[in-house]
């Protein structure tokens, strides 16, 4: 049995109450049933929406869609979405109905909802209303779409991408009914707006099952990124790799963190090696050039999701500096820290693991060794609070105009000053830094 949270079973017995059936719905019973805490709880019911706020006239009712049945009922300051029971007209546009009709039979409105696991309802005295096999497909861990696939994705063609992002999170199967329509209608995903399919992609790209998803459904993912799909069947001929580029992007994603910054940066890492593509004098393949490729091609993509600005530059810079090489040496590893800053290259290790437990396995333990000793370097070299950028100087532009240095000198000499702090070619100390400036400008 469900256990129900104390708002809900009031909202609900205040709608009994007053003569009208009433349920919890849709994710909140599926999480339920699965033993995860839902995020949210809605709820139907038979009442019209203005019936809903006659019911609840002593309490904060927004109508935040009432005229598709929605009414928002606000318990101890959490909103809780309660809709009336409703058959869904025709998806002239394939994202929303052009009209609903209100209903009065439960079973007519669960039948117009996506997937069998989300068609479920739920009463705290009554228990839970299963009419499409919902518990049978959570046993079996399947998502199958509630009566014809190709019917529900043609009304809402996000359903496409909610299935896979289903899939993804809870490392479950797609029926194959319900694939081979996801599959043969993915272009209509071009109805759909930029914004609505980047959160259920982040969603997807998120989940324990996103290899295995992305994998099985390639296709409908390069509908909405063709610029990815040369990377499937690019091979990587060299010591470095064992698979082809989409093979080892999947692994590598799969290796991040949970995280959309880290599974988009895994997810368009490499898309510039397709382009890139050469073969050496030695008979090797090789890919010069491309981090470059990559983050211009995944800055389209972005840029065409609508992307926030912060998610964006983020992606961006890691996968510009995802194939950076340098020694295990606090010198190194300095000049690093000043050229890209210190948060991104501590933000750079878990693409580094990602990217390398993706390349050729018999060389990985051997590379991790090497990676955790730069890490190391990495900590030693912050632990000792080293001087790796400006505003570390033990001097800074006043001191320099006081020597007469002016205009655009003083930013030249403050970079060469700490390009020598840190090469150490001079101790970051004041006395030693101003001297330096008035005996040979360091500019010069």
């Amino acid at each position: 049995m469900i256990e129900f949270p104390r708002p809900v079973v009031r909202l609900i017995r205040t709608l009994n109450e007053a003569g009208y059936e009433a349920y919890a719905v849709g994710g909140c019973v599926r999480d339920a049933l699965l033993g995860r805490q839902p995020n949210d709880w809605d709820l139907t019911t038979s009442a019209l929406p203005e019936q809903i706020k006659a019911c609840f006239a002593n309490r904060r009712v927004i109508e935040t869609g009432i005229k598709h049945g929605t009414v928002t009922v606000l318990d101890g300051g959490i909103p809780y979405e309660i809709t009336t029971y409703r058959l869904d007209g025709a998806y002239s546009d394939h994202r929303r109905p052009d009209s609903v009709e209100f209903v009065s039979d439960l079973k007519e409105d669960l039948r117009r909802r996506d997937f069998t696991v989300n068609a479920m309802a739920c009463h705290p005295e009554t228990g839970v209303v299963d009419l499409f096999g919902g518990q049978d497909d959570l046993r079996a861990g399947v998502i199958r779409c509630v009566g014809e696939p190709e019917h529900r994705f043609t009304e809402d063609a996000l359903r496409i991408l909610r299935a896979l992002r289903f899939a993804s999170t809870y490392n479950f199967a797609i029926a194959p009914a319900t694939g081979r329509a996801a599959l043969k209608l993915a272009p209509t995903l071009q109805n759909v707006s930029p914004e609505r399919i980047f959160v259920e992609l982040k969603k997807l790209l998120c989940g324990k099952g996103a290899r295995r998803v992305l994998a099985e459904y390639s296709d409908i993912l390069f509908t909405i990124f063709p610029a990815l799909a040369p990377m499937r069947g690019c091979a990587q001929n060299n010591p470095h790799h064992a698979y082809d580029v989409w093979t080892h992007t999947l692994i590598a994603l799969e290796n991040a963190p949970a995280d959309p910054v880290y599974r988009l940066t895994m997810l368009f890492h490499d898309s510039g090696k397709p382009a890139a593509h050469t073969v050496g004098e030695d008979g090797y393949d090789h890919f010069k050039g491309h981090p470059a490729i990559s983050r211009d091609i995944a800055e389209a993509a972005l840029f065409a999701m609508k992307s926030d600005r912060a998610t964006m530059n983020r992606v961006l810079a890691l996968i510009t500096e995802h194939d950076l090489r340098i020694p295990a040496e606090p010198k190194s590893v300095r000049r690093q820290m000043a050229r890209i800053g210190s948060d991104l290259f501590e933000a750079l290790f878990p693409v580094f693991r990602a990217d390398l437990l993706a390349q050729n396995p018999a060389m990985i333990p051997e590379k991790l060794r090497a990676e955790e000793a730069l890490e190391r370097v990495f900590r030693e070299e912050v632990a000792r609070n080293v001087c790796v950028k400006i505003s570390d100087l033990a001097v800074n532009g006043r001191d320099l105009m006081a020597l007469g240095i002016t205009g655009p000198d003083v930013g030249r000499t403050l970079k060469t000053l700490l390009d020598k702090v840190v090469s150490e070619e001079l101790p970051n100390e004041r006395e030693a830094l101003l001297a330096a400036c008035q005996t040979r400008r360091p500019d010069a």
